[in-house]
């Protein structure tokens, strides 16, 4: 074999000498990641913050992608579908053999985020090269479809982009990272056989209370709502500036909505005719958002559609109460440890009811942000969800 061992031959080749414990080593990881430079986007921020916890724990990750340090991709410029998603700081990335073989030599196994022809054909050149492939699912077709327009009205579209997804590149994949039960679920009722890993994309560390909310201090003046998420149909936030503005606190609220996205200026225009106080929507860096999450009072989430909710783990990691809408087609409703933290999705007149509530309920308020901020540290951690990360990669390598 000598010089001519192909990458991802080495575990085969300890294998056949009976020396399987070579898969206990630290482990050379290819995260393959159309978006990688960009921390506005959710998928780019979890493989930023795993590949730093990776490295922590003592592996390396070479990350592939646009943006990426060291195997950085070109832009794929896609009429249409690239300005959609530019409105939600996506990019998607220009394959490339070389890049691929470059990247790849030498690596362990290749990590794919996305089923897009960036992260399908690095999955080609990785098997063409003897190296074991795994997945994940990011991306909820019904979060497509709800930036697709009237299209996500057509009967059997979503189940088609499931078919799609799978056709694309989860059928060749045997181990799939899933971050909810729910997603999991979703994916076997499509016809998806492969081994399915539910692990959280989990939260960073600096996600953290400062100090714990004060049982006997008055209602704060104003009382700050926080919400987090692309500014997109899916995620609903017109439900919670409908809400704030039946509240009977209205002239109290104010209103933080953190992100960007193609219904900006929609929601800015309906905040500043509904609400009594000037609402700040837009986006904030990912560095300012463990400060403003603790600046809040209540966190709302009233996404219709949503495959893990991570900014609604991270407002609890801050000791934030969430509010969160009940909808099938989102898991963020798991994370809620009593009645008045979920509403049923869409129902503005029941927020506002629950807004109500927390707001005149200072003492309940303090005693449900410590035991938020408690179990959010004790199941979501990024530490733990990369440990797991790690079990699955060596399940893979190991077969």
């Amino acid at each position: 074999m000598g010089a001519m061992m192909m990458p991802g031959a080495y575990n085969e080749a300890m294998r056949e000498n009976g020396k399987e414990e070579s898969i206990d080593r630290p482990l050379t990881i290819a995260l393959v990641v159309d978006t990688v430079g960009n921390q506005g986007n959710g998928t780019s921020n979890s493989a930023l913050q795993w590949a730093a916890e990776l490295e922590r724990q003592g592996h390396h990750v070479r990350l592939v992608g646009v943006g990426a340090p060291e195997y950085p991709a070109r832009v794929n410029k896609v009429p249409l579908v690239s300005w959609v998603a530019s409105k939600q700081l996506m990019q998607f990335a220009q394959p490339s053999d070389t890049l691929f073989r470059t990247a790849f030599q030498g690596v362990d196994v290749v990590h794919i985020y996305m089923p897009f022809k960036f992260g399908r054909h690095a999955a080609k050149v990785a098997r063409q090269m003897g190296i074991p492939v795994t997945a994940g699912f990011h991306l909820q077709p019904e979060n497509v479809l709800y930036s697709a327009g009237p299209l996500r009205h057509i009967p059997g579209v979503s189940a088609f982009l499931y078919w799609l997804f799978k056709h694309w590149l989860y059928k060749r994949i045997d181990h799939i990272h899933v971050p909810t039960e729910m997603t999991a679920s979703l994916l076997r009722s499509h016809g998806y056989k492969a081994k399915l890993h539910v692990i959280s994309n989990g939260y960073s560390p600096v996600y953290k209370p400062v100090k714990p909310v004060d049982p006997d201090a008055a209602t704060p003046v104003p009382f700050r709502i926080v919400a987090s998420g692309r500014l997109a149909r899916e995620k609903d936030q017109i439900t919670l500036i409908k809400a704030i503005s039946m509240s009977r606190h209205a002239a109290d609220i104010q209103l933080v909505i953190a992100g960007t996205g193609p219904l900006r200026r929609y929601l800015t225009f309906r905040a500043g005719r509904l609400l009594a106080r000037k609402a700040d929507i837009g986006f904030h860096k990912h560095v300012e958002m463990p400060q403003l999450l603790r600046s809040g009072d209540l966190f709302v989430h009233c996404s219709i559609a949503d495959i893990e909710s991570v900014s609604v783990i991270e407002a609890m990691a801050c000791g934030l109460v969430p509010v969160i809408a009940a909808s099938e087609l989102s898991a963020a409703s798991q994370f809620a440890l009593l009645d008045e933290s979920l509403f049923p999705v869409r129902d503005a007149a029941l927020l506002a009811r629950r807004i109500d509530w927390w707001i005149t309920h200072q003492r309940e308020r303090a005693e449900w942000s410590a035991k938020y901020a408690q179990n959010t540290k004790e199941h979501y951690s990024v530490e733990a969800s990369v440990h797991k990360f790690v079990d699955m990669e060596r399940e893979a390598i190991g077969e």
